[in-house]
């Protein structure tokens, strides 16, 4: 099972993790995929009941399609709004079982650590040395703890791996790691079990997916919705004459029922949840302060959206500059600050130097290179990706090509 350090390691098979392979196998580099997960797209089937605002165009890349064109599939495009679980069935199951991928994809291995070997975080900075030196993986798979050697990492494991807080000030509200048990962080289906939402719903976010949320439990009979937003006067993340029309529904929704257009929603702007507290009946009390003083929730579920931050835990012994705002690699946060409260269809592409780092040959790809921007689209992960195949197809060594800072 070993690999080595000539090897491309892709660290997830989600979309950018595909497509990264994909790219690497056209420039004829060994690649290793690891998925944590029992199957590809993993956590793209966690949200697999949720449609997306993008369509089928901007989230398959166009090497997905050609690939998928020369096996004899049909490639998933044009106008139609795919869910997430199409995006797996139709994308990516198909993409993992094609021969380029065959055998490269472990499934159920999560790279729980990456160094470099035979050296420390603070040791040669900036020279060859360090770029020579091998990458080291520590992998949890099904049968233990096992090594792998890499020359080049790709890391696409997304933004998903810590839910942010509810509490004000993005840590945990006092209260909220005793009651974690009774919080759903995670949009969940809700229109597949109504009876689940019965009662009094606390909402707490502002984002896409909170928006989602209060559309779906506005329309559940049985359910009263209490809706926390942090800003006094959100904007929903409204674009001028959106080109995204289920963007825009969202957005109409949310001011109708901020606007008090739905006896079942209460929304509160500029709330802050101050405490949680379990109640003798089962019930969970939030006291929240609001522009018109403190205020009190008894609900029966407590659903806190608001956003996940990316892991940096996997490259702690690695030299990476992140941003100290958004927590993505400096160049790219950099690059994409100036736009980050527009549309995130006008984000700006970014060159092979952007995505660099100081850790010659780690590269961060997809929605982890944005950090907490939320403007990132599949489109430009895939863009990111075509920046590196850029450097393999102009090289003749193409990893040493990468590894050069």
């Amino acid at each position: 099972m070993a690999t080595s350090s000539g090897h491309v390691a892709v660290l997830g098979a989600g979309p950018v993790g595909l497509d990264a392979a994909l790219a690497a196998t056209d420039a004829g580099l060994p690649v290793t995929v690891y998925e944590a997960g029992p199957a590809v797209g993993f956590h793209v089937r966690s949200w697999g009941h949720v449609r997306l605002f993008t369509p089928w165009r901007l989230n398959a890349s166009a090497r997905m399609r050609s690939h998928l064109a020369r096996a004899g599939h049909e490639p998933p495009d044009g106008a139609a709004y795919p869910t997430g679980k199409d995006l797996a069935d139709r994308l990516l199951r198909p993409l993992a079982a094609l021969p380029a991928l065959a055998g490269r994809i472990r499934l159920g291995h999560r790279v729980a650590a990456v160094a470099r070997a035979s050296l420390l975080k603070h040791e040669h900075i900036g020279t060859r040395t360090r770029a020579a030196a091998p990458f080291r993986l520590l992998v949890d798979g099904p049968d233990g703890e096992y090594e792998d050697r890499a020359g080049l990492v790709l890391d696409c494991t997304g933004t998903y791996a810590t839910p942010n807080s509810l509490g004000d000030g993005g840590i945990a509200a006092p209260g909220e790691r005793a009651l974690a048990h009774r919080i759903t962080r995670t949009l969940p289906p809700l229109h597949a079990e109504p009876g689940r939402w019965a009662g009094t719903v606390l909402l707490v976010g502002a984002g896409k997916s909170a928006q989602t949320a209060a559309r779906g439990l506005a329309e559940l009979p049985g359910t009263r919705l209490e809706w926390l937003v942090r800003d006094r006067d959100p904007d929903w993340g409204e674009v001028p004459d959106d080109s995204l029309p289920e963007r825009q529904r969202l957005v109409s929704v949310s001011r109708d029922l901020a606007a008090g257009g739905h006896e079942r929603v209460t929304v509160r702007t500029g709330a802050r949840v101050t405490a949680l507290a379990a109640r003798a009946d089962g019930r969970v009390r939030a006291a929240v302060t609001t522009p018109a003083g403190p205020h009190e929730v008894v609900a029966d579920h407590v659903l806190a959206l608001t956003g996940y931050a990316a892991d940096p835990a996997l490259y702690r012994q690695l030299q990476i500059h992140e941003c100290y705002a958004t927590g993505a690699p400096m160049n790219v946060s950099a690059a994409l600050l100036g736009s980050a409260g527009g549309d995130c269809l006008a984000q700006p592409a970014v060159g092979l130097e952007t995505l660099r780092n100081p850790e010659p040959g780690f590269y961060i790809l997809g929605a982890k290179s944005y950090g907490r921007l939320n403007t990132f689209l599949l489109r430009s992960g895939y863009g990111q990706v075509d920046e590196v195949a850029g450097a393999w197809a102009a090289a003749e060594e193409p990893l040493a090509a990468l590894r050069e800072s």
